[in-house]
Formats: structure tokens, sequence, C-alpha cells
């Protein structure tokens, strides 16, 4: 009895970690500088080698809160063709997600300067929950023991991503197999299930002379039955050097960055997010840090 008590404790642990701001993947605040993240079909989309890193550090002040790392690279093959793969990890208190993916993407030809990628994807995750780390008013509950808990399963995705070097539009769908996770009784019902998620992407180029550029974009999230959550972004380029924009995600924060490119290879950018939910009682903000290095990259080639 004692054991049915205490197991709502660990399902509460095991649901902030896969439900974080009701998605169960990680969030980035410059989704639109690490947009092969979330979607794969961006491989192959600009003709140079990309290597790009994100790093997270969400809710500051609140102890054991998520932080989330990305490292992916993408680089065309042939003429139609590209090819990426990404790692990550993304910690909440006791609990951690590690995986990687490959992909590969198809880009038709549809006008003189309309493209559309078609790509899959597919790869491991490693979910893992620290027992060591979780205190249960019953030191002696055998609920779970001191030891790391895990289950290391499959994962795929599909995603389109139409563009233009004025526009783009994307969408993708992870998470495809479902998966569901046990930790505690390989027989017993399962505590959560890896749940179809759905990303929407876009935006649009404005040229205002040779010098400037301003970027709205858009990032919808979507998964049943949490209502979407959209990301809606606008970004000020000069000359392709510097950058200044903000951001607005929908019951959660609103965001300002900046960045620079330095010799068209190296990329910097930061993020700071200021809450606007409850959270901000507990909270001073989030912090988000993004670096790159691109090879190959020419001159007025359109760039994220």
């Amino acid at each position: 009895m004692q054991t049915m008590n205490r197991l709502p404790l660990l399902v509460s642990a095991l649901l902030l970690w896969l439900s974080t701001s009701a998605q169960q993947l990680p969030q980035l605040s410059q989704y639109q500088f690490n947009d092969y993240v979330f979607n794969p079909a961006v491989a192959g989309s600009r003709p140079f080698f990309e290597l790009r890193s994100g790093h997270r550090y969400q809710w500051v002040g609140i102890q054991d809160s998520p932080r989330t790392f990305t490292l992916s690279g993408t680089s065309t093959l042939g003429k139609n063709m590209g090819l990426g793969g990404y790692l990550f990890t993304d910690v909440v208190g006791p609990t951690r997600r590690t995986g990687f993916q490959l992909s590969y993407a198809y880009h038709l030809q549809l006008t003189s300067e309309l493209k559309l990628g078609l790509a899959v994807s597919g790869g491991m995750v490693q979910f893992l929950i620290d027992g060591s780390k979780i205190t249960f008013h019953d030191p002696g509950d055998p609920v779970m023991d001191d030891q790391l808990r895990g289950e290391l399963k499959p994962d795929a995705k599909f995603a389109f991503y139409l563009h233009h070097p004025r526009y783009w539009f994307g969408a993708c769908a992870p998470q495809l197999l479902q998966n569901k996770l046990y930790f505690l009784d390989q027989a017993g019902e399962s505590l959560s299930v890896m749940e179809d998620h759905y990303y929407v992407t876009g935006g649009y180029r404005f040229l205002f002379g040779a010098d400037w550029k301003l970027e709205p974009s858009f990032l919808l999230k979507y998964v049943s039955p949490v209502p979407p959550k959209v990301d809606i972004t606008a970004t000020v380029r000069y000359k392709d050097q510097v950058w200044l924009g903000g951001s607005y995600r929908t019951n959660d924060a609103y965001a300002v960055m900046v960045g620079c490119w330095l010799k068209q290879t190296f990329q910097f950018g930061y993020s700071y997010d200021i809450i606007t939910s409850n959270l901000q009682n507990y909270s001073t903000g989030s912090h988000e840090v993004m670096l790159a290095v691109t090879l190959g990259k020419q001159p007025g080639a359109t760039t994220p």
C-alpha cells in the first residue's frame, strides 16, 4: 500500500520531465537559427556545410529546472540532396533525455527559385531517471532504488520544407513510432508514451536596400490534447553581419535576441526570455546561446 501511495510522486517527476512547457521535446527560443532541429528537410536547402549548437538554461532560480543542449550538422549531397544529423540532451532534475538522429532529404525544383524538400529521419533516444536524486517521504519505500533506470527506444520523423530566397514554410512530425516507456515493471502498464508532435514553421524576408532585412517568422508546436503554442518572431539584420530580434511565445514568455556573423564563417547568438506565466514569481528568466560554424558559404547566400 505504501508503494502505491508513493507511486504518484514518481509519476509526477516523469511528467515534469516529459511534459515541460506542454511539450515532450526540447524548446529553443532561437529556433530560426537551429531550424534543422525542428525540420530535417532543411538539410541541403543551403549550399554549404553548417555545424550548429544550442545551449539553453531555462527558468533560472528554480532548482532542477530544464537544461538543453543540441548539436546539429547539415550538408548538401550532389545537386538536390541533403544529409544531416544531430545530438541532443535534455535534463530536468533527476531525469535526462539523450539521443541522436540522422536524416536524408531530397529537394524537388518547382520553379527557378522555389524548391520542395522532403525528408525522413531516424535514430535512438534514451530516457533515464536517477533514483538517487529523488527523496521519498518514507526512505524505505521500495517504489524505486538509488540506481539509474532507463529505456532506449528508436525514433523517427517525416518532414517537408518549401523554400525560396524570400520565404519558407515547412512542417515536421517527430516521434512517429509512439513508443511506450517502462521504468518499473516491463510487464505492467506504461507510465508514458512518446506522443506524436507536430511542428509548423514559416517566414518571409523583406529587403530594404542592399544592407537591411526584416524577417518575421513563426514556429507552431502541437501535441494532443494540449492547446497549440506559437512563437512569433521578428528579426532585423544589417549586412548579414549583425541582427537584433524579438519574440513572443503564447502563454509563456517574451524573448529578446542579438547576434553576429564573423567573416561569414562563425556565428553567435544570445537570447533572454522574460517569463509571463506564474513562474515569473520564482524565476528571473531563461538564457540561451547559439554557436555555429559554416564552411563554403558564399557572400550573399541565404542564411538562417
